[in-house]
């Protein structure tokens, strides 16, 4: 699963949040079936936070702005999930936080 946060890292470093979102969606599908419920849902935030920037990006604003409120309401589970990937989390999440400021500056 560490080469699949990776990944998800640097697709998203590189712009690409479509691919971004389906790089991760698979390891949040089997953490549910694992009923790893938290970490599935810490990862369904990242998933929701890429998907925001995309949907900004596409002039979809107002749904950007529901989507990234998701990952907002997930956002706290980084700090609290205890996983060898936290690390991992913690360096999504700033790339998430640079490229939303970068992409979806404040109204």
């Amino acid at each position: 699963m560490t080469q699949t946060i990776t990944n998800f890292i640097t697709a998203i470093s590189e712009d690409r949040f479509i691919e971004a979102h389906e790089t991760l969606e698979h390891s949040w599908k089997i953490l549910k079936k694992e009923d790893k419920r938290e970490e599935a849902l810490l990862q369904k935030g990242l998933i929701n936070g890429t998907t925001a920037i995309g949907l900004h990006l596409r002039g979809k604003t107002d749904g950007a702005r529901r989507v990234w409120q998701t990952f907002e309401k997930y956002r706290p589970l980084i700090g609290i999930v205890e996983s060898e990937l936290t690390p991992l989390y913690r360096e999504a999440e700033a790339v998430l936080d640079r490229k939303h400021e970068e992409f979806c500056p404040k109204a």
